[in-house]
């Protein structure tokens, strides 16, 4: 499958680093131009301004056709919107709602990426792309386990099912708000088995390899109550 998990940021110079290799994956997918899908959250005029960072990123990336779904808060995707699609991006904001929105669409879209359509997920889209998606929370058994700032409005760290195009879990603006810890915590608790955590300006491509301008960390198991940390940097 070709899945592309970008961990947020805005760094323009870095656009065609980060995007380029899911626009690639499309037009190969189309064996032409590509038709590209964006799915946001929110039709609130601050929503709106904050979805055009999207749109001026994969427009730095060019050789494609960009649709834009901009879902009510609260409302449910329309999986139907996938028909004539040749790749999905998902992007960020409250990972919650995007949960609760697309959650419906999680085995429609999981089937198409299955049968060759390339999956772009930045920050919340990244996060329910996985099969333990962590869609926010700050505390396990009570205790901080990353910066209040990451709670998304939830206390407890709360792991949901999610797509599952990636298994484990993927969480988010990884060294940059602190939640390498939780997703560290996430393994120990066993609420996943093991995940990656994506700096801002980083993707983790379908490939394997880190680009941008960060790390991904790397969290599995070690012997008995211990986990095992990796960074891993651009090229690796």
């Amino acid at each position: 499958m070709d899945v592309f998990l970008v961990g947020g940021g805005w760094d323009e110079g870095l656009a065609t680093e980060l995007y380029g290799g899911f626009v690639e994956a499309t037009a190969r997918a189309a064996g032409g131009t590509p038709r590209i899908l964006l799915v946001v959250m929110g039709t609130d005029p601050e929503s709106l301004e904050y979805h055009e960072r999207y749109l001026d990123m994969l427009g730095r990336v060019g050789g494609h056709e960009l649709a834009v779904e901009r879902v009510p808060m609260g409302t449910p995707f329309d999986a139907a919107r996938l028909d004539g699609v040749d790749g999905l991006f998902v992007g960020g904001g409250p990972t919650p709602e995007y949960h609760a929105s697309l959650s419906p669409a999680y085995a429609a879209i999981a089937e198409r990426v299955r049968a060759g359509m390339p999956f772009a997920g930045f920050s919340a889209g990244a996060a329910i792309a996985a099969t333990h998606a962590v869609i926010g929370g700050w505390r396990i058994e009570g205790r901080a386990v990353c910066p209040d700032e990451s709670n998304e409005d939830l206390d407890p760290v709360t792991v949901v099912e999610g797509i599952g195009l990636v298994e484990g879990a993927v969480d988010v603006h990884a060294a940059h708000w602190g939640n390498v810890s939780r997703l560290v915590a996430v393994v120990q608790a066993g609420l996943a088995p093991h995940g990656v955590a994506v700096d801002e300006n980083t993707v983790l491509g379908a490939d394997g390899v880190v680009r941008g301008g960060g790390h991904v960390w790397e969290v599995e198991p070690a012997s008995g109550a211990a986990v095992a940390v990796r960074r891993r940097s651009a090229g690796q």
